[in-house]
C-alpha cells in the first residue's frame, strides 16, 4: 500500500501522531487509506445531494475493509456562470480540479480514490487526475435531476428556461408563464435533466469502465444512486487489493467506447475536448479524427433532449447505458471495468425496456453518430458540430457572416432583432486563449432557437457550445482568432458555406485574399491580463487538441 509511506517505521512517528489527531483508532491503520474527493456545494443542484452519498461511499469503504477520508473540491455550476464573466472560469476550472485532486492524494499517499461528482468540468477534471496519478479509482457521478412539470407537460432547464428568453421576446409566451417556468423547470437535486454536457460525461465515464453499471442515469433522488455509492465504497477496496488502476482501465480501446456510446447518444460537443484531454493525461493518443471515424458507423440510438425528445429519467427507465451497450455490443471492445465484469458481461445481462428510447440498430434516429468534425478554410484544424440536433434542411446551408467580437455583442444584436434568415452569426476571441476559457454559447443559440430562427440562421464559433444546443451551431474552430485563425479576419457580409454531410466549413474566399487579410491583422489585447485567467491563457493549447495545459 502506498500509504505505508506516512504510517510505518519509526521516522514517521510525527506523521502517526498526526493521524491520531483526527480520530483515527490505532486498529485501523493497517487499512488501505481511500480518498474521497467530493465536489459537494450548496450553490449547484447537481451536487447539494452529495452530503448522502458522502455517507453511503464511507459506509461501503468500511464495510469492505478500507478506511476513508474526505476532501473537498470545488466546482461551477455552468448554468449559472453562463452568459457573464463567470464563463470565462468553467473551462479552465477543470485544470484547476485535475491538480488539486492529483496534489491532495499525493500529498498524503492515499492508496485509492473514490471521486464523487456530476457537473460539467469536474467530472473530466477528476478522471484527468486518476488517469495522471495513476492509482485505483472509481467514480461515483451523483445523478440527474427529475423532470419538471407545468400544466401537465415535463420540462428542462435548457428548452425551458434558456429558450424562455427568445421566445418572450418575440412575445410567444407572457410573463406569467416566464415566471411559472423558472419556478418549475429545476424540481430539485440533480444535474440538468436532458443529455448535456454533465449527464454525458456521467454516461462517457460507465462507458470507459471507470463507474458501476447504471451509475450514469441513476436519479440522483434515488435509493438506486445510494447504493451505487455504497457498492463503489466497497469496490474500491477490491481493485486496491488487485492494483486495477486507472490507466489498466483508461486505455485506448475503452476510449473508443465511450466515444462509440457518446456518438450513440448525441451528446454534447464538449466531449471533444474532454475525452481528449482524459486521453492526453493517461498517455493515449487520441485524435481529432476519431470522433468522426466512429461517427460514421456509430448511428445515432437514444433521441435525447435538447435536439429530442427524451429526457435522463426515460433512459434510465430504459435500461440505461448497459442496455445502450447492448445494443452497440458488435462494435465495442470487451475491455474490463472498476465493477471486476467486462464490458460484453454488462451488455449481456443488460435489457432494452423501451424501444423507442433506445433503438435497435436497424431503426435508428441517424445513420450516423451525434457528432461530426468538419475542416475548411475557416477551421483547417477541425471545428465541431452536434450534427443530431440540426434539422435536414440545416445540413446545408451558405449565409452571410455577421461578426462580433465577443458573446456579449452578439447576443445584445440577436435579442434587438438585428440577425435575419440567411445570416451566419460569427462570435470570435472566445476560444481558449482569446477568451479565455473557450466560453459556452448557450445564451445566443438558446435565444436563436427561441424567437425561431433555428431553422434559418446558423452560428459558428471559436468558443463552444453547452450540451443544451442545438441547431446548426458550429464550434471550437481552430486555429481561433487569437491565434490567427482564418475566423478572425472575416467580415460582415462574407459568404460562409457550411455542409454537414461532407464535413465542410469555408469562407467563400481566394487563398490570397484571406493571405492578404492576415498580413494586416493584429489580435485584439488581452480581455483579462491578471490572475489565474490571464496565466491560463499563456498555457492553453487549442481546441482542436482537447485545450489542455502545457
Amino acid at each position: 500500500m502506498r500509504s505505508r509511506i506516512i504510517k510505518e517505521g519509526l521516522e514517521r512517528v510525527p506523521h502517526r501522531a498526526l493521524l491520531y489527531a483526527t480520530g483515527i483508532a490505532k486498529s485501523e491503520m493497517k487499512k488501505p487509506f481511500i480518498g474521497i474527493a467530493t465536489s459537494f456545494t450548496d450553490i449547484i443542484p447537481g451536487h447539494i445531494g452529495m452530503r448522502d452519498l458522502e455517507r453511503f461511499i464511507e459506509k461501503g469503504i468500511h464495510a469492505a475493509g478500507g478506511y476513508p477520508f474526505i476532501f473537498g473540491i470545488p466546482g461551477i455550476c455552468d448554468g449559472i456562470a453562463m452568459g457573464h464573466s463567470g464563463m470565462h472560469y468553467s473551462l479552465p476550472s477543470r485544470e484547476l480540479i485535475a491538480d488539486m485532486v492529483e496534489t491532495i492524494t499525493q500529498a498524503h499517499q492515499l492508496d485509492g480514490l473514490v471521486l464523487l461528482t456530476n457537473c460539467d468540468k469536474i467530472t473530466p477534471g477528476m478522471l484527468m487526475a486518476a488517469a495522471r496519478i495513476d492509482i485505483p479509482a472509481i467514480v461515483v457521478t451523483a445523478g440527474p435531476m427529475l423532470s419538471g412539470h407545468l400544466r401537465g407537460r415535463r420540462l428542462s432547464l435548457v428548452n425551458d428556461t434558456f429558450e424562455a428568453i427568445g421566445k418572450y421576446k418575440r412575445g410567444l409566451i407572457k410573463k406569467d408563464e416566464l415566471d411559472a417556468l423558472e419556478m418549475c423547470a429545476c424540481p430539485g437535486a440533480g444535474s440538468c435533466q436532458g443529455m448535456y454536457t454533465a449527464n454525458t460525461m456521467a454516461c462517457v465515464t460507465e462507458a470507459l469502465g471507470m463507474s458501476l453499471p447504471g451509475c450514469a442515469t441513476a436519479l440522483a433522488v434515488s435509493a438506486d444512486k445510494r447504493r451505487i455509492a455504497f457498492e463503489s465504497g466497497q469496490r474500491i477496496i477490491d481493485l486496491v487489493k488487485h492494483n486495477i488502476t486507472a490507466r489498466k482501465i483508461l486505455t485506448k480501446k475503452a476510449f473508443e467506447n465511450a466515444i462509440m456510446v457518446d456518438l450513440a447518444l448525441g451528446g454534447s460537443t464538449n466531449t471533444v475536448l474532454h475525452i481528449p484531454a482524459i486521453a492526453h493525461d493517461a498517455g493515449v493518443e487520441l485524435p481529432l479524427e476519431t470522433f468522426d471515424v466512429l461517427s460514421k458507423k456509430t448511428p445515432h440510438l437514444a433521441n435525447m433532449l435538447p435536439g429530442g425528445e427524451h429526457y435522463l429519467e426515460d433512459l434510465d427507465w430504459a435500461g440505461g447505458i448497459p442496455a445502450l451497450m447492448k445494443r452497440l455490443k458488435k462494435n465495442m471492445n470487451n475491455m474490463i471495468t472498476v465493477s471486476g465484469r467486462k464490458i460484453y458481461q454488462i451488455a449481456d445481462s443488460a435489457e432494452v425496456v423501451d424501444e423507442n428510447v433506445i433503438r435497435p440498430l436497424n431503426k435508428p434516429y441517424h445513420k450516423e453518430g451525434g457528432i461530426a468534425i468538419l475542416r475548411g478554410n475557416l477551421a483547417p484544424d477541425g471545428a465541431v458540430v452536434k450534427q443530431s440536433a440540426v434539422s435536414q434542411n440545416m445540413m446545408k446551408f451558405e449565409g452571410k457572416a455577421k461578426i462580433f467580437d465577443s458573446e456579449e455583442e452578439g447576443m445584445k444584436a440577436i435579442l434587438n432583432g438585428k440577425i435575419r434568415a440567411g445570416d451566419v452569426v460569427v462570435i470570435r476571441y472566445e476560444g481558449p486563449k482569446g477568451g479565455p476559457g473557450m466560453r459556452e454559447m448557450l445564451s445566443p443559440t438558446a435565444a436563436i432557437a427561441g424567437m425561431g430562427l433555428s431553422q434559418s440562421v446558423a452560428l459558428i464559433t471559436d468558443g463552444r457550445f453547452s450540451g443544451g444546443t442545438r441547431g446548426p451551431c458550429i464550434g471550437h474552430i481552430s486555429p481561433e482568432a487569437m491565434e490567427g485563425g482564418t475566423i478572425a479576419i472575416l467580415r460582415d457580409g462574407d459568404r460562409i458555406r457550411i455542409d454537414i454531410q461532407k464535413r465542410k466549413i469555408d469562407v467563400v474566399l481566394s487563398d490570397k485574399e484571406i493571405r492578404e487579410r492576415l498580413s494586416k491583422w493584429k489580435p485584439l489585447k488581452p480581455k483579462i491580463t491578471k490572475g489565474y485567467l490571464s496565466r491560463y491563457a499563456r498555457m492553453v493549447s487549442s481546441a482542436g487538441s482537447g485545450a489542455v495545459m502545457k
